[in-house]
């Protein structure tokens, strides 16, 4: 059953089809379902689009996974500055992290989710999940569920903390810190890693999924098992497991900012922050140079994910995006999507630069339905007219 809508918002010349895509997909949502959809293309404006009760350009969704490119392009500046080695072992610059024979898992190896350190084996407390330097702090000690390199697997909840440690042992500085000092106060983005009290008047909560009776019946039928390296990865195993659909929804959560997936943005902060990265904006230089942004976006493990169980492909952190549902992509596109359903990336090629929230949870374990047509008519456009 659909239903009329009515679509806020403006698009550029020639990316009109990308209205009435966002406006056809969407009819079918709840009444109370809202999303936003924004993207640049060489760093102007061509989309800016919203939908749902409450919702305008600037309010605030919980993006989860996708605050994981945040993560990484912290990382990659600090590569470009020669502060960090991807070749050197993370144990240099974190020497507790060599227990348990990790001491050879260099920093490249760590951030393409080759070195098996997806969790704890007794699982984290609700104060540690938001906590970076404390799961950090456990991660140091744990032995690695594969040997390292020789498989990959989605390190969902831990390589954010993994991440930021070794930033912190670098620069003293947390990853969140460096975050705001470099990339997003410059810019002014809509993108936090710790959500100041003073915005949260703008913040939506999740809302929780409404699964199909199929849908629902295939959760049934496949309830977590707290060994496998899946309910590990998602903390899913110890006395504590992680409500996803509500982890956004924690003040605690959206305060500090875990750089796994406790990001707040809206469409708009999302696109903006791959833009500034690696087409520039608001007439600046972009952060990256392109050597960084192919380093980082070469396919460093691609194949079966021994977490998510499906065939993957990763970059240095970076979902490879063209490999991950949208072929069409240019090659070295990078970005991050969220189990919530947020996507964000940048294809170089194309100089297209794309934010996507929504705020109902979907069902998880694949793309929400309007992932793959919105990319779509928006690539299209952006190869085919330049904006004006």
């Amino acid at each position: 059953m659909t239903r009329e809508i009515k679509v806020q918002g403006t698009t550029a010349a020639g990316y009109e089809a990308v209205r009435d895509e966002f406006t056809a997909l969407l009819a079918a949502e709840k009444p109370d379902h809202a999303a936003q959809l924004f993207a640049y293309v060489r760093g102007q404006q061509v989309v800016d689009l919203w939908v749902g009760p409450g919702t305008g350009p600037d309010t605030l969704f919980g993006v989860y996974s996708s605050t994981k490119g945040a993560a990484y392009l912290v990382v990659a500046l600090l590569v470009q500055d020669g502060a960090l080695d991807l070749d050197r072992e993370v144990a240099h610059y974190w020497p507790e992290f060599a227990a348990e024979g990790k001491g050879g898992v260099t920093l490249r190896e760590l951030l393409s989710h080759r070195a098996g350190i997806v969790g704890a084996d007794s699982g984290f407390t609700p104060d540690e999940v938001t906590d970076d330097r404390a799961v950090a702090a456990r991660l140091a000690g744990q032995r690695p569920y594969w040997r390292p390199g020789a498989a990959f697997g989605y390190h969902a909840l831990s390589i954010g903390a993994l991440a930021g440690e070794v930033v912190f042992r670098a620069t003293g500085q947390t990853l969140q810190a460096v975050y705001e000092e470099r990339v997003r106060a410059p810019f002014g983005l809509d993108f936090y890693l710790g959500l100041p009290e003073a915005l949260e008047p703008r913040f939506r909560p999740v809302l929780p999924m409404i699964p199909s009776v199929t849908e629902q019946a295939f959760l049934d039928a496949r309830p977590p098992q707290p060994g496998t390296l899946n309910s590990i990865a998602f903390n899913r195993n110890g006395a504590h497991p992680t409500d996803l659909e509500a982890l956004p929804n924690s003040r605690r959560v959206r305060a500090e900012g875990p750089a796994s997936a406790g990001g707040v943005a809206s469409a708009r902060g999302l696109a903006a922050m791959y833009a500034a990265a690696v087409t520039g904006l608001d007439g600046r230089n972009p952060l990256l140079k392109p050597d960084t942004v192919a380093e980082f976006g070469q396919i460093h493990s691609n194949g079966y994910d021994l977490v998510l169980q499906a065939h993957k492909s990763y970059g240095v952190g970076f979902q490879n995006t063209a490999e991950a549902g949208y072929p069409f992509l240019g090659a070295g596109s990078i970005g991050h999507k969220g189990v919530g359903g947020s996507q964000a990336f940048t294809d170089p090629r194309s100089g297209l630069a794309y934010g996507y929230t929504r705020r109902r949870f979907p069902f998880p374990g694949g793309p929400v339905p309007e992932d793959e047509p919105l990319v779509r008519a928006i690539h299209t456009a952006a190869v085919t007219r330049r904006p004006a």
